[in-house]
This record gives structure tokens, sequence and C-alpha cells, in this order.
């Protein structure tokens, strides 16, 4: 009877650990299918992060620095690029300010908070990279190309965590 007992709590207990969410992750989970794969990058205690990204007309580097927030929210820094033409912003709009220093413009958010946010990997041969605790993740290589995921910061189970793919950095 008291190994029937012990072999419950186990049980119990582990399937409580099994299926809380305790792992916290940056999760990219893909968008418009039926059947959506879910990549994670581990979360360390390092809260900045970067999206480095070659932009496909102008063909130069773009730095988007970010934050994870107490509340698993990602918190908008700056984008740092070389050039204003088609789809980068030439004027600062309200709550950010634009300067440009060393051949390089950079827009600064005051407080840009974001739960998540789509990212689209693009079929073409440039650079997009997550860039994280001094690891590079080439996002093309990892993620489908033409398809868009889902990026936020949670917390997620051992459970969700197996089901899912962990991204590789370069080395």
């Amino acid at each position: 009877m008291k190994r029937a007992h012990l072999f419950l709590i186990v049980l119990v207990i582990g399937i409580i650990f099994f299926f809380s969410p305790l792992y916290p992750v940056f999760s990219f989970e893909e968008t418009r299918t039926n059947n959506p794969e879910v990549y994670y990058i581990n979360v360390s205690k390092e809260q900045k992060f970067n999206i480095r990204f070659t932009h496909s007309i102008h063909l130069t580097d773009v730095l988007e620095s970010y934050e994870i927030t107490e509340n698993n929210q990602i918190k908008l820094h700056s984008m740092e690029y070389e050039d204003v033409a088609v789809g980068m912003p030439a004027h600062a709009e309200e709550d950010q300010t634009l300067s440009y220093e060393n051949g390089k413009y950079k827009l600064a958010y005051k407080n840009k908070i974001l739960d998540n946010f789509t990212i689209y990997i693009g079929d073409i041969d440039m650079d997009l990279n997550f860039v994280y605790d001094g690891q590079t993740y080439n996002m093309k290589k990892s993620l489908h190309r033409g398809s868009s995921y889902l990026f936020e910061v949670k917390t997620i189970s051992l459970f969700d965590k197996l089901r899912g793919a962990v991204m590789v950095y370069e080395k």
C-alpha cells in the first residue's frame, strides 16, 4: 500500500513538472499553416538581443536592438541603418528620436513595448540573424524560407519544449 501511494505521489509530481511552464524561451511559431512548426532559443539571464539583417534593396545591414521586460514582453530600443530610402524611416515619429552619426542613422524608441511580432523569412540570399548572449542564429538556415513566424518571449513546459525544435547557433 505504501509503495502504491509513493508511486502515485511521484507520478503526480512528475506530471506536474512535465506540464508546468518553467522554461523561458524565444519562440518562433510558424503562421499561416495547418501544422505549424515551433522553434525555440533558450533564454538565459541576458535580457538584450538583436536582429541583424541585410536590407534587400539597399544591400546594407540593419540592426534592431531589443530587450526582454519583466513580463516577457519585447521592448524595442533602436534600429540602426545606413540608408533612408525605400522601407527605412527618414524621420522620427512621436516617442522616437532619429540621429545620424558615423554614416549610420539610429532610430531610438522611448517606450515601444510589444507582446509579439511576426517575422517573415524571405526566400532571398540575404543575411537574417538573431543575436543573443554572444551567439548568432542564422534564421535562414533554421527556419523555412518563404514562411512567417510569430515571435514572442514566453515560458513553456518541458512537454512543449520537447515538441518544438531548438534552434542552433553558428560556431
